[in-house]
C-alpha cells in the first residue's frame, strides 16, 4: 500500500466465487446523494479488468444503477453488488444510495460489509447524514477509509477536505484521519484552474501519474521534495500513533529511523482494526483511459488494508425458539448460516435473494431452513420453512453469472426463494439457527392508496405483499377505523419508488387519497335519549322501546354500559340486547362517523311485548336511543396526539421547536446527548404531523431524526373539528 508499483491495468477482473475467506474483501461505499459513489464503482471496476470503459460490461449496460428507475432518476435506489478481482482478491463493491430515503438499502449494505468507504465529494463536503452513519460504524468498530472525489471541480481543494474530514470524522483523535497521498496538478487552465493529474505517495516517495490514461511511476523532482516531508512527517507519527508497537514512537521521535515496510506494516493493521482512517483521492478515467486516478491505491488499500471476512466477530444466532447457540468464527466446514440482505424481482428469473454467508457453505440445489421473526411489526409475518434454492450466481450489472457454491464470508445471490424476504436467515434444514434482523429505520410518512380500477384491486394484495417482503424499511397497515390501506414510507422518494414498483414490477396502478387519521367521538355533556322500535305487519312485529341517559367520562375509560331497570320493564334476557345495539352505534359513531368513547350509557327504563319483542328489535331501540341522545347533546370530535421525540443537532434545535409549536404541539423538556445533539421531547397531534419526516428533513439539512408513538386522544379545537365535519358532509 503506497510502496508497490502496478504495471497492469487490472488482474482477472471478472470475480465468480471465492475459493477461502482469506481471499475475500467486502466493502460498502457510503456517501450523500451525488458524491460520487457509482461512478468510483465503475472507475474500479475499469481499473480491474471487469469491464470496457465507462463502467460497462459486454452487454453495454453499467455494472451499478443498471435498473430503468435508477436512469430515469439520475440517483441510486437500491443496494447494488459489484464483484471484482485485484491480485487474486475478490473484492465485492456494494454501492449504497445516498439519498436519506433509502437508509434502508444502506444499512443492508453496512450489515453485509466488512469495511467502509466514505465517499466524500471536494467540492460538497460532509453533510450530516454521512457524519451519523460514521458514527454508527464506529460504534461497532467497522474499519473505514475516506476517498474525496469531484476534484475536477474548479472549487476542489483537498488539503482543504482533507481537513474538514478530520475535523468531522476524527472526533478526539484527528491524527487518525490524514492523506497517504498528494494530489499532483497538471498545468494551470485559462481560468486559474490546475487539473490533478496524478497522486504523490507520502510513504513511498514515488510519482504517480495517470495523465496518459495508464498509472506510470517516477521519482520527485527537487522542488516536490518540500511538499512531501512535512505531510509525510505527520502521517508517519499518525501511524506509529496506533502500532501495536509500544516502542515505536520513542525509537522514531530519538531518531531512528523506519523503514517503510514496517510503516505499511503498521498502517495496514491498524486500518483492518479501525483505529485509522486514511484519506485518499480518486477521479473516473478519460473516455479512452484504461486506469482512473487514485484508483490501482485504492484497489491497493482495500485488498491489503481492510480486513477479510474472519476478522469479524461471528454474529449472535439462535434456534428459531431462542434459545442461544456459539457460532465461530467465518468458516466453510461449520454450520450453515447466512443472511438475505436484499431481496429484488426480476420478470424473468421472478424472486432473487441476495445474500451474506456468515458461516457454512451454500450449495446450488440445496434444501436450506428459512427463518424470519421480529419483523411482525411491519408486515412481516414469522415464518420457518424448508426451501430448495434455485441458481446460484454472482450478480454483474443486469448479467447473473452461475456458481455452483458459495463459502463463509461471500455474498451470491439465490433464485427462486419463494418464502424468503429480506432480513431473513438461511441455514441447515437440520440444525435452524436464527440472526437478529438489523436496526432499521422506522418509517414515518404515510401513503394511502386505493387500487385504480377493478383489475388492479384483484391484484393489490399480492403486490403489496412482495413490495414490502423486498424493503423491510417499509410498513403496510390495513387501517381498520380509517378502512385505508397504508403504506408507511421513510419519505417522497421512496414513496414514489414504492408506487413505480407497484405499476412497473407487479402491474397494479394505484391511486393516492389523503391520508386520514383515527378520529374519536364522545359526548360533552349528559344527555337523554328514547329508542322506540315499533313495527307492525303479517305475523309477528317488531317491538322495542327503551330510555338511556349517557354522560361523559375521563379519557381512556372507553364505553361503560349500566343497568338500572326496576320492576321489569326490560326483561332481564333483552338487556344485553340494548347494550350491543348501543355499543354497535357507538363503532359507527353518533356524529361525524367515527367510533364513540369514553361515555357511560344507563339503561333507566323501557317498555317490551310479550310477541313482537325480540333481541333484534332491543338492538334495533338501543341504537335509536344513543343517536337521540347525541342530537341533543355537544359532541366533541377527538383526534390521536403523539409523543413525539427528535434528535437534532444544537444549531437546529430553536427552529424545531418553533416548528412544533406551530403544529400545536407541547414541548414536554429537552436532554443534551453525546455528539453536540439535542432530545426534544414533545407532544403533537397526528393530524399535524402527518409530513413531518419530509418538513424535518428540510428544517435540519437532514440532520435530524424522530421517533412517534399513540399516547391518547383528546378534544380538537372547535374551529377544526367543524371544518372536518364540513369536509365529511361534502363527501
Amino acid at each position: 500500500m503506497g510502496d508497490k508499483a502496478h504495471t497492469h491495468p487490472g488482474a482477472a477482473g471478472r470475480a465468480t466465487a471465492a475459493d477461502h475467506p482469506t481471499s475475500v474483501r467486502n466493502v460498502v461505499l457510503v456517501g450523500h446523494s451525488g458524491a460520487g459513489k457509482t461512478t468510483l464503482v465503475e472507475a474500479l471496476a475499469l481499473t480491474a479488468g471487469a469491464v470496457n470503459r465507462a463502467g460497462r460490461v459486454e452487454d453495454g449496460g453499467c455494472v451499478s444503477d443498471y435498473d430503468e428507475m435508477e436512469h430515469r432518476q439520475h440517483r441510486s435506489v437500491q443496494l447494488s453488488l459489484v464483484p471484482v478481482e485485484w491480485d487474486g482478491i475478490k473484492i465485492n463493491l456494494l454501492d449504497t444510495p445516498g439519498y436519506a430515503d433509502f437508509v434502508g438499502e444502506l444499512r443492508a449494505g453496512l450489515r453485509a460489509a466488512d469495511a467502509a468507504l466514505f465517499v466524500v465529494s471536494a467540492s460538497d463536503g460532509v453533510d450530516g447524514s454521512t457524519r451519523m452513519v460514521w458514527e454508527e460504524c464506529a460504534a461497532v468498530g467497522m474499519p473505514r477509509a475516506i476517498v474525496i472525489t469531484h476534484l475536477e471541480s474548479a472549487r476542489a481543494d483537498f488539503e482543504e477536505m482533507t481537513r474538514i474530514c478530520a475535523e468531522a470524522f476524527g472526533g478526539d483523535d484527528p491524527d487518525a484521519v490524514l492523506p497517504l497521498y498528494l494530489p499532483l496538478h497538471g498545468p494551470q487552465a485559462p481560468d486559474g484552474h490546475a487539473p490533478v493529474t496524478g497522486l504523490i505517495g507520502l510513504l513511498s516517495q514515488k510519482l504517480f501519474d495517470y495523465a496518459s490514461g495508464e498509472r506510470k511511476e517516477s521519482e520527485p523532482g527537487e522542488d516536490q521534495l518540500p511538499l512531501i516531508d512535512e505531510a509525510r512527517g505527520v502521517l508517519i507519527e499518525g501511524i506509529i500513533s496506533e502500532s501495536e508497537d509500544e516502542t515505536l514512537m520513542e525509537r522514531y521521535l530519538g531518531g531512528e529511523p523506519v523503514d517503510v515496510k514496517t510503516l505499511i506494516e503498521d498502517l495496514e493493521r491498524a486500518v483492518a482494526r479501525g483505529v485509522f482512517h486514511p484519506v485518499l483521492a480518486a477521479a473516473p478515467a478519460a473516455e479512452d483511459a484504461r486506469q482512473g486516478l487514485g484508483t490501482v491505491e485504492l484497489l491497493e488499500l482495500i485488498t491489503r488494508g481492510f480486513p477479510t471476512p474472519l476478522e469479524r466477530e461471528a454474529p449472535r444466532v439462535t434456534t428459531p425458539e431462542g434459545a442461544a447457540r456459539e457460532l465461530r468464527k467465518c468458516d466453510p466446514d461449520e454450520a450453515l448460516v447466512a443472511e438475505v440482505v436484499k431481496t429484488s424481482s426480476d420478470p424473468y428469473v421472478g424472486r432473487i435473494s441476495l445474500v451474506r454467508l456468515f458461516s457454512g457453505t451454500l450449495r446450488a440445489d440445496q434444501t436450506v431452513h428459512v427463518s424470519g421473526h421480529g419483523l411482525a411489526d411491519r408486515g412481516h409475518e414469522d415464518h420457518d420453512v424448508d426451501e430448495r434454492i434455485g441458481t446460484l450466481s454472482t450478480p454483474f450489472g443486469k448479467q447473473q453469472r452461475p456458481v455452483s457454491h458459495v463459502i463463509a464470508g461471500d455474498l451470491a445471490c439465490v433464485a427462486k426463494l419463494s418464502r424468503a424476504e429480506t432480513g431473513d436467515t438461511l441455514s441447515a434444514k437440520d440444525d435452524p439457527l436464527l440472526m437478529a434482523p438489523w436496526e432499521m429505520p422506522d418509517p414515518l410518512l404515510p401513503l394511502a392508496i386505493q387500487a385504480h380500477s377493478k383489475p388492479d384491486e384483484d391484484k393489490l394484495s399480492q403486490g403489496l405483499a412482495r413490495l414490502v417482503a423486498e424493503d423491510p424499511t417499509m410498513r403496510l397497515e390495513q387501517n381498520q377505523d380509517t378502512h385505508q390501506v397504508v403504506l408507511w414510507c421513510l419519505g417522497e422518494a421512496h414513496a414514489d419508488v414504492a408506487l413505480e414498483r407497484l405499476r412497473s414490477r407487479y402491474g397494479v396502478q394505484v391511486d393516492v387519497v389523503p391520508h386520514r387519521v383515527s378520529l374519536r367521538e364522545t359526548f360533552g355533556n349528559r344527555a337523554a335519549g328514547r329508542g322506540r322500535h315499533v313495527k307492525q305487519s303479517g305475523g309477528h312485529g317488531q317491538y322495542a322501546i327503551c330510555e338511556i341517559e349517557v354522560e361523559p367520562l375521563p379519557g381512556g375509560s372507553g364505553i361503560e354500559f349500566v343497568d338500572k331497570v326496576v320492576g321489569g320493564a326490560v326483561p332481564r334476557q333483552f338487556i344485553p340486547s340494548v347494550e350491543k345495539g348501543v355499543r354497535a352505534q357507538a363503532a359507527k359513531g353518533v356524529a361525524a362517523g367515527h367510533p364513540l368513547i369514553d361515555v357511560r350509557v344507563t339503561l333507566l327504563d323501557g317498555k317490551a311485548h310479550s310477541v313482537d319483542s325480540s333481541d333484534a328489535a332491543f338492538q334495533t331501540a338501543g341504537a335509536l336511543a344513543l343517536r337521540e341522545a347525541a342530537a341533543e347533546a355537544r359532541i366533541h370530535l377527538l383526534e390521536p396526539v403523539a409523543e413525539v421525540s427528535v434528535l437534532v443537532g444544537d444549531d437546529y434545535v430553536g427552529a424545531v421547536m418553533s416548528d412544533l409549536s406551530g403544529r400545536r404541539g407541547k414541548v414536554l423538556g429537552t436532554e443534551q446527548t453525546n455528539g453536540g445533539r439535542t432530545v426534544i421531547r414533545a407532544e403533537v397531534p397526528e393530524i399535524e404531523i402527518g409530513r413531518y419526516a419530509v418538513d424535518l428533513r428540510s428544517l435540519s439539512h437532514g440532520t435530524a431524526r424522530f421517533d412517534r408513538r399513540y399516547a391518547r386522544h383528546e378534544p380538537m379545537p372547535p374551529q377544526i373539528a367543524e371544518r372536518l365535519r364540513e369536509e365529511a358532509r361534502a363527501s
